[in-house]
C-alpha cells in the first residue's frame, strides 16, 4: 500500500511516493527539471499560473509512475503541499480567471496596512495574530479594487494546494489553518473574521467549505484517474501549506520544537501552545496542522523572501553553466568571510521580517583586485545564513528559543558549506532528515485517511540522516554584526527615500 504525495513549489512540481507500511520513500521526482519563471509584470509584482501548476503536476505523477518501482493502482491516498500566501480565483465553472498572485508579491502591502490601522493594530493583532499585510486577505482586496471585471466573476478563492485538489476531485474545500494563512481566521471567536471581511467588503460565499486539515477533501475523478494511472475514488486526505508540512514532515509537532528550510525562501517554524504574536508583524502565527480550538497548536513563522532565490540568481548569472554541487564546490574554496565581501539577499519582494522593508540585493565591499567567483558564491551562502540569524533574533524576541533546529536534507542543506556556516552563525545545532515537503505530503496523506492513527505513529521510522554541531560562531560573530550594521544602515535609507 502507498501514499503519494504532492509539493506545489515556487520553483517545481515534487512528487513522492511514499509505503505505508514502512514510511520510507520508494520514489521522488521533480518537474520540469529546471526552475519555473516567476512572471513580473511590474516591479515588487509576483505571479504563477495555476494551470500551469496542474499541467506541471500531471507530467511528474506520469514521470514517477514510469519509473516501474511501484504499482501506481496500489496508492490509496492523495496529501499535497503547497506554496503558502497564494491568491488563486475561479469562476462558477472552476475556470481560472487570473494568473496566481503568489507568496512573494509585494503589490497589496499598503492595502493590508490600510486595514490594519482602520480595524485597529491590538484587534488585528489578538484576533488575526497577524496584521493583514500582503497576504490572500489582501491580494483579493487588490483584485477587488483594481480588477473590478475579475472580482465579479468569483465564484470561489483557494490557496495553490486547493487548486491543486480541485482539478484531482472537482471539490473545493479550506481547513482552519489555510484560511489563518491568509488572514481570514479569527483565533479568538474561531470564525473567518468579521473584520476582515467586513472591511474589504468581501461576501463570505467565496470562501470554500471548511474541513478538518486531516480529512478526506474530495476523491479522484475517474477522468483524471484514468489519465494520470491512478485509482478512482482515492481520496485527497490532507491539504497544508509547505511550511507548516515541512515541519510535520520533520515530526516538529509539539511545542518548544522547531523547523527550518531554505528552499526559494528561507524559514524558521517553532510550534507553540499559545496564541502569541509579534507587535511589530516581523514574524507571523498561523494555526500547525495539528491545531483545534480545545489544544491550540500554531506555528511561529519566520519567512525570508530571497534565500534560495538569491543563490539561483548568482548561479544563472556567474555560472550558468554549472550545477548546485560544483557551485558549493567552488564557494568552498573562498575563505570564511569571503574576504569582506558581503552581500544582501533581500531582493524578491518586501520582506516582513524587516516590517515591508524593500532594500534590495546587493553585493558590499567588491574589491576588483581580490574577489573571485569563489567570493561571489561562499558571500551569498554567508549572507543567507545571517539573514536567518538576523530573523531568529527576532524569533527569540517573541520566546521561541531552539535549541536544537531540524531541517530537510535539501535545497540549500545540501551544501555542507551552508549548513555549517548557518549552525556556526546562529549557535544553534542543527539535524537533517532525508525527508521533503512531498514525502511529508504522503505521510500527511495517510493520517488523513486513517492509515495512521495519529501524526506519531506515521514519523516513528524516521531516523536523522547527519548532526551538526557549531563551530566556528566566534569566527562568525564580528562578521555577522558587521553585516548586521550594513543592513540596517541600509533599512534606513530605504525608509526615508
Amino acid at each position: 500500500m502507498y501514499l503519494l504525495g504532492i509539493d506545489i513549489g515556487t520553483s517545481s512540481i515534487k512528487v513522492a511516493v511514499v509505503d505505508a507500511t514502512t514510511q520510507k520513500n520508494i520514489a521522488r521526482v521533480q518537474y520540469p527539471e529546471e526552475e519555473t519563471p516567476i512572471k513580473s509584470p511590474m516591479p515588487g509584482w509576483a505571479e504563477q499560473s495555476p494551470m500551469d501548476w496542474w499541467h506541471n503536476t500531471q507530467q511528474a505523477i506520469l514521470k514517477i509512475n514510469a519509473f516501474g518501482l511501484f504499482n501506481p493502482k496500489d496508492i490509496k491516498a492523495i496529501g499535497i503541499s503547497y506554496q503558502m500566501h497564494g491568491l488563486v480565483t475561479v469562476g462558477k465553472n472552476q475556470e481560472v480567471l487570473r494568473d496566481s498572485i503568489i507568496w512573494c508579491d509585494s503589490r497589496s502591502v499598503n492595502l493590508g496596512n490600510r486595514a490594519f490601522d482602520s480595524i485597529g493594530h491590538e484587534r488585528c493583532l489578538s484576533a488575526l495574530l497577524n496584521s493583514p499585510g500582503n497576504f490572500t486577505a489582501s491580494k483579493l482586496a487588490w483584485v477587488k479594487e483594481n480588477e473590478p471585471y475579475v472580482y465579479d466573476k468569483i465564484d470561489k478563492i483557494m490557496l495553490p494546494g486547493d487548486f491543486i485538489a480541485m482539478k484531482l476531485t472537482g471539490e473545493i474545500t479550506t481547513s482552519i489553518s489555510a484560511l489563518s494563512e491568509g488572514i481570514f481566521w479569527d483565533f479568538q471567536k474561531n470564525k473567518i473574521s468579521e473584520d476582515v471581511m467586513n472591511h474589504f467588503g468581501f461576501d463570505k460565499k467565496v470562501i470554500p467549505e471548511i474541513k478538518p486539515l486531516f480529512s478526506i477533501h474530495g476523491q479522484l475523478k475517474d477522468e483524471v484517474a484514468g489519465i494520470l494511472g491512478l485509482t478512482a475514488g482515492i481520496p485527497i486526505a490532507y491539504k497544508a501549506g509547505d511550511q507548516p508540512n515541512n515541519a510535520l514532515s520533520l515530526n516538529v509537532l509539539r511545542p518548544g520544537e522547531v523547523a527550518a528550510t531554505a528552499g526559494t525562501s528561507g524559514v524558521i517554524y517553532g510550534v507553540s501552545d499559545r496564541l502569541t504574536y509579534d507587535k511589530l508583524s516581523r514574524v507571523n502565527t498561523f494555526a500547525h496542522v495539528n491545531y483545534s480550538v480545545d489544544h491550540p497548536r500554531t506555528g511561529v513563522l519566520l519567512c525570508i523572501n530571497g534565500t534560495g532565490s538569491m543563490y539561483r540568481w548568482a548561479k544563472h548569472t556567474f555560472a550558468p553553466y554549472l550545477n548546485y554541487n560544483e557551485l558549493n564546490h567552488i564557494a568552498s574554496q573562498a575563505p570564511l568571510g569571503s574576504e569582506a565581501l558581503k552581500a544582501l539577499p533581500f531582493g524578491n519582494g518586501a520582506e516582513r521580517m524587516l516590517n515591508n522593508v524593500y532594500t534590495g540585493a546587493q553585493f558590499i565591499g567588491i574589491d576588483l583586485n581580490v574577489h573571485q567567483q569563489s567570493h561571489i558564491f561562499r558571500a551569498v551562502q554567508e549572507s543567507i545564513a545571517f539573514a536567518f540569524r538576523y530573523g531568529l533574533d527576532i524569533m527569540c524576541e517573541n520566546e521561541v528559543q531552539p535549541k536544537i533546529i531540524k531541517a530537510g536534507w535539501a535545497n540549500l542543506f545540501l551544501s555542507d558549506l551552508f549548513a555549517q556556516t548557518f549552525v556556526d552563525v546562529t549557535n544553534v545545532p542543527v539535524e537533517l532528515y532525508e525527508n521533503d515537503g512531498s514525502v511529508g505530503a504522503a505521510l500527511g496523506a495517510g493520517i488523513g485517511a486513517g492509515i495512521f492513527s495519529n501524526p506519531e505513529e506515521a514519523f516513528n521510522g524516521q531516523t536523522i540522516k547527519k548532526y551538526i554541531e557549531p563551530k566556528n560562531t566566534k569566527a562568525y560573530e564580528p562578521i555577522y554584526q558587521d553585516w548586521k550594521e550594513i543592513l540596517e544602515f541600509n533599512l534606513k535609507q530605504s525608509k526615508n527615500n
